[in-house]
């Protein structure tokens, strides 16, 4: 039975962000996700893993001036110094005090005017960087394919490419954050891509939110206990993140959840 980890920059927002740790754990998660924690101290959200018996499961290196509408610095070769900075000095950190045992790396925007190429050449050299140290810490690196339809211009969009850079640059740390929303909205045939990518062990990380319009997983095109049926039988084992913002209150639409355990309950997998 699939395990859900809640996304708490995107559910539980009618509560402050150190407060939806303990809303998470009272609707039953026993793990989580977000964006960003560098607002906080690192121990002021331990303390909130460990007293609501949390896990803390990802969430994204540093990707510059986010709020200024930034996604990414990695492909950027004028940034290099301040990606490597942002990884050593604030990711890694953050991630070994939370005990997180794996770290998202948007790629970035690609400017205009510039070719494609040399972006991805500066994204895989910074990529490798990366994962060494992530390597040296115990952590995973992710890169995510993302829909440019939410975000114009992002330079990695297709599973297919991001499991051609993960095999290129060869580092066993090195996974794609496989969120099957963006995957839906770019390519579609996500059955199809689970059953192609599960296997081969790439994949760290899963992602779900109904599409089109990113909200909870029981409304839209997509056959969400299909697909868990689907990560059952290929074996999956990790967590997936609920990264969707809700309709109205986030636990006022967890019925998809409570579904799925009824629906699975006395059948264990």
């Amino acid at each position: 039975m699939p395990r859900f980890a809640a996304n708490l920059s995107m559910m539980y927002v009618e509560h402050a962000f150190l407060d939806r740790f303990a809303a998470a754990a009272a609707d039953g998660f026993d793990a989580v996700e977000f964006l960003f924690p560098y607002e906080h101290e690192p121990a002021a959200i331990a303390s909130r893993l460990v007293d609501n018996g949390l896990q803390q499961v990802l969430f994204n290196a540093p990707p510059g001036d986010f709020a200024g509408g930034e996604r990414g610095i990695t492909c950027l070769a004028e940034r290099r110094d301040e990606f490597r900075r942002g990884i050593l000095e604030q990711a890694l950190p953050y991630a070994l005090a939370l005990r997180c045992p794996r770290l998202h790396v948007m790629a970035g925007l690609m400017p205009a005017g510039m070719a494609r190429a040399a972006l991805r050449e500066v994204y895989l050299e910074n990529l490798a960087w990366a994962a060494r140290e992530a390597a040296a810490a115990g952590v995973e690196l992710l890169i995510e394919p993302i829909n440019t339809r939410d975000i114009p211009a992002y330079l990695l969009n297709r599973q297919g490419e991001a499991h051609q850079i993960v095999e290129q640059i060869g580092a066993p740390n090195l996974k794609v954050q496989m969120d099957l929303y963006h995957c839906q909205v770019v390519e579609g045939d996500v059955a199809m891509k689970l059953r192609q990518y599960l296997p081969t062990g790439r994949v760290g990380h899963l992602q779900i939110a109904g599409v089109p319009d990113r909200h909870e997983p029981d409304q839209g095109e997509l056959n969400y206990p299909y697909l868990f049926e689907q990560l059952d039988l290929l074996g999956w084992q990790g967590h997936i993140g609920c990264e969707y913002r809700p309709r109205a209150g986030t636990s006022a639409g967890l019925g998809w959840l409570k579904a799925w355990k009824h629906s699975t309950k006395g059948n264990p997998q």
